[in-house]
């Protein structure tokens, strides 16, 4: 390895002129790398404007920011945000490289990815730092990035030994934000933009934004329902109780398929990770990837009729019967004592 091969660099991904929360909690997650590696964490901003968004980073553990400011960058293009970043990652060479698994994200990561020949893993739900023995060769303090596959059958560790820079995306909300108690007393270094033909290929006209209704996130109490729940009827009943208790209602990926819930209320690896005080699943089965976006609640209570459902293997309260059953008696249970 070089001596720039400790470095941990994170993708900052702009929202309406504030950094996106994914890039925060990668920063969180970058910093805890970082350390592991005995090496250094650095936030990677382009757009216009950014001296206040790169100081933020600092808030996160980022030791250094890396700018490129320029007003013909100020709305996310493709291939000027593609190119500059694939210059950056050549130069550089970091060892490893964060970004959200986001609409602009799973743009920009493969691009670059391919463009360095760096290996890159998509919606990892776990990463962490290990020496490993592969093909009878030891590769010290590794990138392992954990994520679901084979249709969540499997949870595999995946690694790219041979590679020098690591790449990995992450959905928002699997990692923590956490702000430091003292910001890092960082240094701004400022990259000049070179304009090129190809960046100007695609030009935006228009752009129109619309903010989601739903914000699971912040829900402190989580009623979700799976196929086992019936019916899109039958989930008026979780709306009931979810409204009882102040709470939202959510769905996995098989009640969002089977159209008993929309799909900005899934749960899951290709919905929405959630910490709620308390999550209530009622009919769901709880495969693994229902579980990468709940397994973290603070209170779990699962409803279901199959005593060797995998939900069961992550709650703490354990409910065995029918959800359309036991769903009114809880609705009952509680008005009564509201009463």
């Amino acid at each position: 390895m070089n001596k720039l091969s400790h470095e941990v660099w994170v993708y900052i991904e702009k929202k309406q002129n504030n950094i996106a929360d994914v890039s925060l909690e990668l920063l969180s997650k970058g910093r805890k790398l970082a350390d592991k590696l005995n090496g250094t964490l650095k936030s990677v901003i382009i757009g216009h404007d950014l001296e206040r968004l790169a100081k933020e980073t600092f808030n996160y553990g980022a030791e250094e920011a890396i700018v490129v400011d320029h007003v013909d960058l100020k709305e996310y293009k493709t291939m000027p945000y593609s190119r500059v970043f694939s210059e950056l990652v050549k130069k550089h060479q970091p060892r490893i490289v964060l970004f959200g698994a986001t609409f602009i994200g799973r743009d920009i990561a493969p691009r670059v990815a391919s463009n360095t020949l760096s290996g890159l893993t998509a919606d990892c739900t776990d990463l962490q730092i290990s020496d490993v023995s592969y093909m009878k060769k030891e590769y010290p303090k590794l990138l392992l990035q954990i994520r679901p596959a084979f249709g969540g059958n499997i949870v595999a560790t995946i690694i790219t030994p041979d590679n020098p820079v690591q790449m990995a995306s992450v959905r928002e909300g699997v990692m923590q934000m956490v702000p430091l108690d003292k910001p890092v007393n960082g240094k701004i270094t400022k990259v000049p933009y070179q304009a090129e033909e190809i960046d100007n290929v695609i030009e935006i006209i228009e752009r129109h934004q619309e903010e989601s209704k739903v914000n699971l996130k912040a829900a402190p109490i989580i009623v979700a329902g799976g196929y086992g729940v019936g019916s899109k009827e039958n989930f008026k009943l979780l709306k009931e109780l979810a409204d009882l208790i102040g709470g939202e209602i959510a769905g996995s990926r098989a009640a969002v398929d089977a159209g008993f819930v929309e799909h900005e209320r899934q749960v899951g690896q290709t919905g929405v990770t959630v910490r709620p005080k308390l999550y209530i699943a009622a009919g769901i089965s709880g495969a693994i990837q229902h579980r990468a976006g709940m397994d973290e609640s603070n209170k779990i209570i699962a409803i279901n009729s199959d005593p060797d459902a995998p939900i069961f293997g992550v709650c703490h309260y354990k409910i065995l019967g029918n959800a359309m059953d036991i769903i009114p008696a809880l609705i009952e249970a509680y008005k009564n004592k509201l009463k």
